[in-house]
């Protein structure tokens, strides 16, 4: 995750680094599969039917217990859709016993005024809602007429409620010209968070950067964030932008530094350097809806072993798995452009599941990379 606003506000305003280290990562917990919608990009690929083998009630809160012992700080709780799970509430509130910074991924349609005052009544921290671009595309994506409305009023609901509540949206070529608007509707409805995840794709071979389509879009949409942040931070607006799933983000972000801020340039370097973008496997962790542990969210295909079988801390600290190791690895163990690229120590070989999906090689350059030949030789 590249926290977008809060490296532009140490450009404008240096502030001392806190210096948090947890023991154990954030945890994104799938408590079910289920979902009321189909979304054209749904990396579960859930659909509207019950899914057998998932946890039990009793066994989900002894596995937060051992989260917690695991040093785990925080916890998503999502899914499919994590308000259809009965017990959703009772996790949530032994969750926010244990101590845990607790957030809520939901597409936002059960959210009327009953489930938005059970989400408060609990004390999440943030709640998340897809909003996949304006009315139109935002249906189309998400497979019903008027899922729009029904997400926005229940981030409305939310926030009347005092809940923290923003958007998430997954950036793709045929949603990337909302997203001007859906920065204006952020104004307009007064919220203050935006999380664009850049697609995770597959099926895709080596393209060229220069003339990708696909590239061009997400160069577009950096540069409008990029513009959109700076102004934010410079008018002292509370307004939160974050990026996740391509850690070309964060190079992107040091060359328009380097254009804009070039006396800055070292220390920013130094910041970005501490980062070290792409987190899976190390700060990131996915347990799914059957209870396999996984590197990321997108890792569902490669299982660390069963938190109900085995203690968490036992997978995650003692495993010997060599993808895992690999992903711990530093610099990884990548190939073809992301091995000669001179900012790998910033993005951290990016996103190695995009690598898997396109050339059956979790170690292979990354091909959602959006950086030109040029730029990733560029010192800047």
């Amino acid at each position: 995750m590249f926290r977008l606003t809060q490296f532009m506000r140490q450009l404008h305003t240096p502030q001392p680094s806190r210096g948090e280290r947890f023991s154990g990562p954030v945890v994104v917990w799938n408590l079910i599969r289920r979902c009321n919608l189909s979304c054209m990009h749904c990396y579960s690929a859930s659909a509207d039917r019950e899914y057998r083998g998932e946890l039990d009630t009793a066994t989900v809160l002894r596995v937060l217990g051992e989260l917690r012992e695991g040093g785990v700080p925080a916890l998503i709780l999502s899914g499919g859709e994590p308000l259809l799970r009965e017990d959703l509430f009772e996790i949530a509130h032994a969750a926010k016993g244990h101590g845990f910074y607790l957030a809520l991924s939901t597409n936002g349609l059960l959210l009327d005024q009953a489930m938005a005052q059970r989400v408060a009544m609990v004390g999440f921290d943030y709640v998340g809602i897809s909003l996949d671009g304006l009315a139109a595309n935002h249906d189309r994506i998400r497979g019903r007429q008027g899922a729009f409305e029904g997400s926005l009023a229940g981030i409305r609901r939310c926030l009347d409620l005092g809940v923290k509540a923003g958007i998430r949206m997954t950036l793709t070529g045929e949603n990337s010209s909302d997203l001007p608007g859906l920065l204006e509707l952020m104004e307009v409805e007064g919220i203050h968070r935006l999380y664009l995840s850049h697609l995770n794709y597959a099926g895709r071979g080596k393209v060229n950067r220069k003339e990708s389509p696909e590239h061009q879009i997400t160069r577009q949409a950096m540069e409008r964030l990029l513009a959109t942040a700076w102004q934010d931070v410079c008018e002292k607006k509370p307004r939160e932008i974050v990026t996740g799933n391509n850690d070309a983000d964060g190079p992107f972000f040091l060359r328009w530094v380097a254009q804009q801020q070039p006396q800055h340039l070292p220390r920013m370097t130094a910041l970005l350097q501490r980062w070290g973008g792409n987190a899976s496997g190390v700060g990131i962790a996915n347990i799914d809806n059957l209870g396999q542990l996984h590197p990321d969210i997108f890792w569902w295909n490669h299982s660390l072993g069963e938190v109900h079988k085995t203690p968490f801390t036992t997978l995650w600290q003692q495993s010997e798995d060599p993808l895992l190791q690999g992903l711990r690895q530093r610099p990884r163990p990548v190939k073809g452009r992301c091995a000669t690229c001179r900012h790998l120590d910033i993005c951290g070989g990016n996103t190695r599941v995009r690598a898997m999906q396109v050339f059956n090689d979790p170690w292979a350059e990354d091909p959602g990379c959006y950086l030109t030949d040029e730029e990733i030789n560029e010192e800047w």
